[in-house]
């Protein structure tokens, strides 16, 4: 049986398709009536309070008078600035993805015998069990290298004697093990793709336990396992702005609700896997990425700021890249004024096109970044202000690392797995009720009709 076969879209599939396409459309009033919140959003864009968290705070507005007032973005881990932390390790030069994710997971900043200490175990844990790779990463790649990780993900419980264990101690140590081992995972997943359907040389270089997760990442992906200094660090700044970003994004709100049923760690990661792959969440960066490419191709002159903003009203009219009314990497579903990720991004991605020569192309995200605001404002009916979010900068970092785009995905899952480990810990240490939210049926009442009266 060819393999095509499971793929062919028959007249039948069509017809069935339409039947559950049509039974499946729902008024759009109905959902005004029932105040239903779409989205767990307000009409204003506000998300519904569904949960408490210790873990990160996500600030895009203060209360003054009473009211709120919508304010610089802040985002805050474990109650310390982002930027602060940020601005620490790089005053004292060293890597910060292994001390973040210690403060994540404990709650306390490491004193520099306990960075050790950990750094040392999470290098422990950068191995693979025996053949691992050629008989799970090297059997049926995948073109998405996020299905490659899930599946490797749910494969590591067979592996482990006390897969359904959730007390906490074993929960850290599984969670612990997955933070080291998502980097290896999807390097290796991506360099067998390439091998098998591209015809690519296939290395697999073994991790090196002294080295940061960011410098592992560029040694296990490149043929020579050279790279800068200026771009281990980028790659690690990278990793920690998306490490975590509070409760209620689509993934993390994903690890509270299956890690309320009491299921176990692989199958939780993997759903939390599952949803970061959706474009409209984890894929933002990669649509970014293509806008670009398309606006080059499109713009005479990369400096003419009239072309540019003519290019962004076609994105808006539908009439330009995907035709999908969408300017990439601008807006974001909390913050309004600024997004303090991006804020930080934005002067190492300017050193970082130096070093790369792609400084041309940095002020195009610039002139962007600052028009984009204003076009939007005079185009559409906004409620809140409009600035660039992390995507904006990330995929074009992405790109001059030399990642290619089949991995920008994974690297949100190697750092964000943080997050979840924090938030799976956070929701079994409180015991909560299983999350069920409610739908209001709107289907009418029938009676049964036998068979042979079915028209």
């Amino acid at each position: 049986m060819s393999i095509n076969v499971y793929s062919e879209i028959t007249p039948e599939i069509l017809d069935l398709a339409k039947q559950c396409y049509d039974v499946s459309q729902i008024e759009q009033e109905l959902y005004t009536k029932y105040e239903v919140k779409r989205g767990l959003r307000d009409l204003n864009g506000k998300g519904v309070l569904a949960g408490l968290t210790d873990i990160s705070e996500v600030r895009s507005s203060v209360e003054v008078d009473g009211k709120s007032v919508p304010c610089e973005g802040k985002l805050f881990y474990r109650g310390y600035d982002i930027e602060e932390l940020v601005q620490g390790f790089l005053n004292d030069q060293r890597y910060g993805f292994e001390e973040i994710t210690y403060l994540l997971l404990t709650g306390n900043l490491p004193t520099c015998e306990q960075l050790e200490s950990f750094s040392r175990l999470l290098g422990s844990y950068r191995s693979l069990p025996t053949s691992f790779v050629r008989d799970i990463i090297m059997k049926a790649p995948s073109q998405d290298m996020m299905n490659t990780l899930a599946r490797s993900v749910l494969t590591l419980y067979s592996y482990d004697d006390r897969a359904d264990d959730v007390t906490i101690p074993n929960v850290l140590r599984q969670c612990l093990q997955l933070i080291a081992l998502f980097p290896l995972l999807s390097v290796y997943g991506y360099q067998a793709y390439k091998h098998y359907h591209d015809g690519a040389s296939l290395f697999i270089h073994p991790p090196v336990a002294e080295l940061s997760t960011a410098e592992n990442i560029l040694h296990v992906l490149r043929a020579d396992s050279k790279y800068t200094d200026l771009e281990a660090r980028i790659l690690d700044i990278a990793l920690i702005l998306h490490m975590e970003h509070g409760g209620g994004n689509n993934s993390t709100f994903t690890t509270h609700v299956v890690s309320s049923s009491g299921t176990d760690t692989y199958s939780s990661m993997a759903a939390s896997l599952g949803s970061l792959k959706g474009p409209r969440h984890g894929g933002a960066n990669i649509k970014v990425v293509r806008m670009f490419e398309d606006m080059k191709s499109n713009l005479p002159d990369w400096k003419d700021e009239d072309a540019i903003c003519d290019y962004l009203r076609a994105l808006l009219h539908k009439e330009a890249f995907d035709h999908a009314g969408l300017i990439y990497g601008m807006g974001h579903a909390v913050y309004s004024i600024s997004d303090p990720r991006a804020n930080i991004f934005k002067g190492f991605v300017k050193k970082l096109a130096q070093e790369k020569g792609r400084e041309e192309e940095f002020e195009l995200y610039s002139a962007v970044e600052r028009l984009a605001p204003m076009v939007i404002g005079q185009e559409r009916k906004i409620y809140k202000g409009v600035s660039a979010n992390v995507d904006f900068y990330s995929g074009f970092v992405y790109s001059m690392l030399d990642l290619p785009t089949e991995l920008f995905t994974p690297i949100f899952a190697i750092a964000r797995v943080v997050g979840w480990s924090a938030h799976r810990i956070e929701e079994l240490s409180n015991n909560g009720k299983i999350i069920r939210p409610a739908y209001k049926s709107i289907a009418e009442h029938q009676k049964y009709i036998p068979i042979k009266k079915r028209k």
